[in-house]
């Protein structure tokens, strides 16, 4: 039951940017206190990937992005599965493509296959596009890993923030299977996650875990019986959402900056970033609030 989070759908009213309603293959909900739920909507297949589904999610994100009312955004799938992985099933699907919000490509342009430089411009541009919006959006992310989650699924899910799964989620990338290869940046989360041996390990015997031994992995951060994922998941939602934000958002890329930078460069990235948390009216509130003995309200700036 949401309601006891206090995540009840909100209406998108004229001073929300991000749409809401049902794109190609996800649906768009915001939940009190901005929280951004995105579904994937095709159990049919799986929740299986397209061109048009990336870049409608793209646009998505983008929206999420610049809409300041939103503060956190939840990903999971409908059916038995979260995504497993892209559609390579060769049949054409226009299912809600009437509502997308980024136009279909044009016949002629090349996006993939054919050749070399079409694969490699395709996944640059489109689809290694989707995980990069992930990371690079400055709201936290959150994965709820209610199926299978194959390798589009797996790496998307990689690039959140966190990571809750389902005792009988399905974890792999298994690429290999098929003579194909992590694409989409899974390796690479992968070796930030459990580092090389075990990421060689992972990928080379094409492994499919459960969600406990996601766990064990440390692939995933928590955990729940199927029935409880979501409810689990809109609790943590609520939990960040509620936190200081714009401190929140800049910690976020300086925990990702500091991954790839040395210690004094990480120094200097916290340093800059914490003079201008230090300045923001959360940070006035948490320390009065200190003061006061109660609990901090904050995030007043963005409700005013």
């Amino acid at each position: 039951n949401w309601t006891q989070y206090n995540t009840q759908p909100t209406s998108n009213g004229d001073t929300n940017m991000m749409q809401q309603g049902t794109f190609t293959g996800f649906e768009v909900e915001v939940h009190q206190p901005g929280i951004a739920l995105i579904t994937f909507n095709q159990p049919d297949r799986l929740n299986g990937m397209t061109m048009p589904m990336k870049r409608d999610l793209v646009e998505t994100l983008a929206q999420a992005q610049m809409d300041e009312s939103i503060r956190v955004i939840v990903f999971t799938g409908s059916g038995a599965a979260f995504s497993a992985g892209d559609d390579i099933s060769g049949h054409e699907n226009k299912q809600n493509q009437n509502n997308a919000l980024v136009p279909e490509i044009p016949q002629g342009f090349s996006t993939a296959k054919n050749h070399a430089m079409g694969t490699y411009n395709g996944l640059r541009v489109l689809s290694q596009s989707l995980n990069l919006a992930i990371r690079n959006l400055d709201k936290l992310c959150i994965a709820a890993i209610n199926g299978y989650a194959i390798q589009t699924g797996l790496s998307l899910a990689l690039a959140c923030d966190f990571r809750l799964a389902s005792k009988t989620a399905k974890l792999g990338s298994a690429t290999l299977r098929f003579g194909l290869q992590p694409d989409e940046g899974g390796h690479y989360l992968l070796i930030q996650m459990m580092g090389v041996a075990k990421t060689m390990d992972f990928l080379m015997r094409k492994r499919i875990v459960t969600g406990e031994e996601a766990l064990e992995w440390g692939i995933v951060h928590e955990v729940t019986e199927p029935e409880e994922l979501l409810d689990r998941t809109m609790q943590l939602a609520q939990e960040l959402a509620n936190g200081p934000q714009i401190a929140m958002r800049l910690l976020k890329r300086s925990i990702y900056n500091a991954a790839d930078m040395t210690f004094e460069q990480s120094l200097d990235d916290i340093a800059a970033k914490t003079a201008i948390s230090d300045t923001q009216p959360d940070a006035t509130e948490g320390i009065n609030a200190f003061r006061e003995k109660r609990e901090p309200q904050f995030n007043q700036w963005i409700d005013s």
